[in-house]
């Protein structure tokens, strides 16, 4: 089920399990994953594009080896909050991902989070263009992951 609030997220899920964390890409889809209690996210894997079936298979499998009980999509809002063309797309992937597998799936504004984890691998990780090219995207999805859990601990306090 596709939630609107993050609070309809956190409620639907049970008590422990890892969530997942997606940067859904034209090109990649970066997969991140939490602990069992939710508290920090870390990169997973990052999936190289080929058609519908073959993506959703490869993230059924992240699903099953991570045990996942629920996914946060990274929407791609516009700089004033507004939804384009990549927000669309990346719903239509949500509805697909729904089809595929019962558990909860929430949104959660992904603004700048590409930007600010390819600013952080230059910087602080001094990595060549192609080595980020390689872990920007799963990065991208435990930064937004790790964005949507942070919410869901104030929530539980």
């Amino acid at each position: 089920m596709i939630l609107t609030a993050i609070e309809e997220f956190a409620a639907a899920l049970p008590q422990y399990g890892a969530v997942l964390g997606l940067d859904f890409g034209q090109k990649t889809i970066g997969v991140a994953v939490s602990d069992v209690t939710r508290a920090i996210a870390s990169p997973l894997l990052l999936i190289e594009r080929k058609n519908r079936d073959a993506d959703m298979a490869a993230l059924m499998k992240a699903v099953a080896s991570r045990e996942a009980v629920g996914a946060v999509i990274g929407l791609p809002l516009q700089m004033d909050g507004s939804e384009g063309e990549r927000a669309e797309i990346t719903r239509k992937f949500a509805e697909r991902l729904e089809a595929a597998w019962d558990a909860p799936i929430a949104f959660w504004d992904e603004r700048l989070s590409t930007a600010g984890v390819e600013r952080l691998l230059i910087g602080e990780a001094d990595m060549t263009r192609s080595r980020r090219k390689q872990v920007v995207d799963k990065s991208a999805a435990a930064f937004i992951l790790q964005g949507a859990l942070d919410r869901l601990g104030n929530l539980a306090r």
